[in-house]
Parts: structure tokens; sequence; C-alpha cells
């Protein structure tokens, strides 16, 4: 409940910086910026389906990243703050800070929180593979010291952890215990996890979590590219499966979803998440983001502003049909989380550099631009139309252009004219009346619901009157002699201002 009132006084304070008025019309340009707290939060929109998370680092809990990630995202997982790497850099040292301000962020918050990763083959320490002597394990040929050198990984790897998740065990509620054990073209990867010990570390691995952590704790098998119908995609099913008839507690498998504008299909995708949840698993997309670049990433725009409106389009449309088919799916689903917040901090962003040719390049995977301004594809993702593509006109008795003298206590009847982006006539809109006081400096006062005159109008909602117009019988009775801003908001957006001087 706090939560929400919290989303609802930061989206009010930010829609009381209006234009002046007259102005309105121009909301309509794509130009114009909407700020991610100025819309409808992402995860209540999605509150009877699935978790909506975001991964992060440490920084992005303070300031407006934070007030981003607390208002659209009700999940959180560690970007890198968690992998083996930085938590145990040195045999028997453990590092905890950065952790710690994850696991705290989402305790105050009241956030669902998924911990990535307990064992990798990437940022990990060396010491891990390294035996008695110093020496790398994968390079010992002689088969009895394999042998101790097997169970020496397999003991570290235990003591690990046990000492992980004993700490978190009461605050984690998704464990990512393996991931990408399978090589891209098929076949167990040849990690030095598997070249020491064969598939006993996958097996280990979650013994020793549901050891630790409880019979209740969600224990999941994390990879790339295990939605996409390749011989990988058949590996990894094979290998899940064979575990599950061997007793392996595992109880779901992540879908990174590190995907393209046209890559992979919605069709393989279904069929996938069709197969993980037949063999009785729950499903989470753990790390998504939709590059703008196909494979490899050219890194063709240098900047943000580079990127053509209709590359962000067609990202919208790819978001559409996803979180469309994760809501047609979301009986198997329980959690969709984002590589990142917004687009000022992604990994795509090196790889897009590194494939460029120059080392220059702009990848823009997310909902959200560099500023925290919503782009195309939030609407896509919400199912709305973008409400930038309409334009309005306040039709008489009201003059846009000018400040209006009305009587104070009459009833004005409001009318305006709303079309969309081809000029044709915008019907069925939600669209909402409020009145802000305007002071004798020109300042704002709070924005108010404004109140309808009878039973026409219900709330602050107008109602239509056809051929795209709409009306709303404004009560003036309530307010005091002054000046007052009118404002239009379709999806909490303002499509349009007036000023109105009772006298």
């Amino acid at each position: 409940m706090l939560k929400v009132l919290k989303k609802t006084i930061i989206s009010g304070m930010a829609l009381t910086l209006l234009l002046p008025f007259g102005a309105g019309h121009v909301f309509a340009q794509h130009s114009q910026s909407i700020h991610a707290t100025d819309v409808a939060p992402m995860d209540e929109r999605f509150e009877d389906s699935f978790g909506i998370g975001a991964a992060v680092e440490p920084f992005q809990l303070e300031g407006e990243s934070a007030e981003v990630l607390k208002y659209h995202y009700n999940s959180i997982v560690a970007e890198n703050a968690m992998k083996p790497l930085y938590i145990a850099p040195e045999e028997g040292e453990y590092f905890w800070e950065d952790a710690d301000q994850i696991v705290n962020f989402a305790k105050e918050n009241d956030m669902y929180l998924r911990y990535h990763t307990l064992v990798w083959h990437s940022q990990i320490a060396d010491w891990f593979f390294l035996d008695e002597e110093g020496n790398p394990m994968v390079e010992e040929e002689d088969p009895e010291k394999r042998e101790e050198n097997k169970q020496l990984l397999l003991d570290r790897m235990r003591d690990y952890i046990k000492t992980v998740v004993l700490r978190y065990k009461d605050d984690v509620d998704a464990w990512d215990v393996v991931n990408e054990v399978v090589d891209d073209g098929g076949g167990l990867r040849e990690s030095a996890w598997y070249q020491i010990t064969g598939t006993d570390y996958i097996k280990v691995a979650f013994e020793t979590a549901r050891e630790y952590a409880g019979e209740d704790a969600m224990l999941y098998i994390n990879d790339y590219n295990n939605e996409v119908d390749s011989v990988k995609r058949d590996d990894f099913y094979n290998l899940v499966k064979e575990l599950l008839e061997d007793g392996v507690p595992i109880d779901g498998v992540g879908l990174q979803s590190h995907i393209q504008l046209n890559w992979p299909s919605i069709e393989e995708t279904r069929e996938a998440i069709q197969m993980y949840s037949d063999l009785g698993l729950d499903v989470q997309i753990t790390e998504l983001d939709v590059s703008i670049y196909g494979w490899p990433p050219s890194g063709e725009y240098k900047t943000e502003d580079e990127i053509p409106d209709s590359i962000l389009e067609e990202q919208a449309n790819r978001y559409r049909d996803l979180f469309s088919l994760y809501e047609e799916m979301d009986d198997a689903i329980s959690n969709v989380t984002f590589w990142g917040i917004a687009d000022n901090h992604t990994w795509l962003d090196d790889r897009a550099k590194e494939y460029s040719g120059d080392g220059r390049g702009k990848d823009a995977p997310f909902a959200f631009d560099t500023q925290y301004n919503v782009k195309p594809a939030y609407f896509a993702i919400m199912g709305l139309k973008d409400p930038r593509d309409y334009s309005s006109t306040f039709l008489s008795p009201i003059k846009p252009n000018e400040i209006n003298h009305i009587k104070q206590g009459r009833t004005l009847p409001v009318k305006l004219k709303i079309t969309d982006e081809s000029g044709d006539d915008a019907t069925g809109l939600e669209a909402k009346l409020y009145v802000t006081e305007v002071f004798d400096d020109g300042t704002l006062g709070s924005k108010e619901e404004a109140i309808s005159s009878g039973n026409a109008n219900i709330g602050n909602l107008f109602r239509s009157a056809g051929d795209g117009k709409y009306i709303f019988n404004w009560n003036t009775k309530s307010l005091a002699k002054g000046t007052y801003q009118l404002s239009v908001e379709v999806d909490n957006y303002t499509l349009d201002t007036v000023q109105i001087y009772l006298r």
C-alpha cells in the first residue's frame, strides 16, 4: 500500500510541471519527453501475471535510478555483485558489501530478490581450479590426482554455496544455482567445472543449495538461447530432464532472453516455455533486453540521438509481441526481469563498441532511454497507444490561446476534439480533466481532479460526444475566484492545457 501511495505522489509532483497555456498541442510531438515516473508503473500492470524485475549495480540504488527502479519494478537481481568473482576473490575471503546493499534495498522496498549466480564458468576466481600445489587442475593427467582434484573442487564449491546461502537464505526468493552449462553448439560446455568434475558439479550444486536454502527455496538452471529451436535447446532440455529423473532438485528454468528485433521467433519462444513447463518447472525470463542490432552488432549508431524512430518503433513491436506471449503463458511464467533499468546502463553498449570497427557504438535495449524518459517500447509493453500520437483542440466556448474569463460558480462545458497521428478521429479514449491553481507569480499549485456537474461525467472523465469530440461539464462552484489551469490527460500524459480566470 505504501508503495502505491509513493508512486502516486511522485507522478503527481512531476505532472504539475506543465507547459504554459496555449502550448498544449505540441505535446503530441514525439520530441516531447515523458519521464518514467509520469506514466503508469509496469509492475502494477502485470501484478496478476508475473513480477517485473531489473538487474542493478549498487551505484544505481540511490538518486534518479533508484526512484525509477522503485516506481516500475517489484523485483531485482544483481548484475555483477553476487557473482563468485566478487563474493570470493580469494579462498576463504568473502566480500559482502555490494551484495548486502542490494539485499537491503530489496528488503526496504519489499522487492522480490533473485540471486545470480552461485556457479558459473565466467567471472569466477582462479583459486577454485588450482590444486593444493597451486597448479591448474585441468592440466593434471594422473588419474588418481585428477580424482583428488575433483573432490577438492566439489568440496570448495559446497563450502562456497553453503556460506552464501546461509547468509542470504531468508532474503532470496529465487536462486540461479548454475548458469550457462550448455555450449552454443550443443553438448556440455567444456568449462573447467566440466573438465574436472563432469556433470557432478551441476548435481552437487543443486543438492547443496537445497540442503542449506531449505525445501521452499526456488532453484533455477539459467542459460541463454535455450528458447531458440536449435541443438543447444534440445541438449539443454534433455540435460534438465535427465537431472530431474535423477532426483536433482531443480524447480525452474531461466531463459536469459538476450534477443534481437527479429530473432528468435515468438513461436520458438512459446514452444520452449511450454516444453519446460511440461516438465513441471517454473519459467522465469531472467535477463531480458532487445538489442536494436542483429548479430554481430554493427554499432552503427554512435549516440542515442542517431537511432532512427523507425528502429525504436520496430523494437516496440517486438516488445508488444513478447509481452503478449508472456501474458498468454502467465501460468508458466512467474517473473520477467530486464537486464537493466534504462538505456544509460547496459552491457550491450560494450558489445556494440566491440564489433563496430571504430570502438564506438550505442545500443538501446530497454523501455526507458538514457534520461529515464519513456520510449515507444514502454507503451507497447503496457498495451497502450503512445499518447504523444494524439493531438487535441479545445472547442467553443473555450478559446485555446488566451485566458478565458468565466463567472465563478457557473458550469462550463469543456469541449475538445482529439485526433490520432493520421488525423483520424480518436475514439474510445479515457481522457481526464484536472484543475491547477495559478498563483499571481505564475507558479502552479497542486493539481486536483475536476468536479463535474450532474451525472453527465463519471469522476473526472470526459464523455465521448462522437466524431473524436469529448465533453466535460466542469462545475466551478467549489473554487474561489482566480486563475486556474485546466489540463487534459490521456494515460497520465498531459495532452493539452488552457487557462481560465474565474471572476
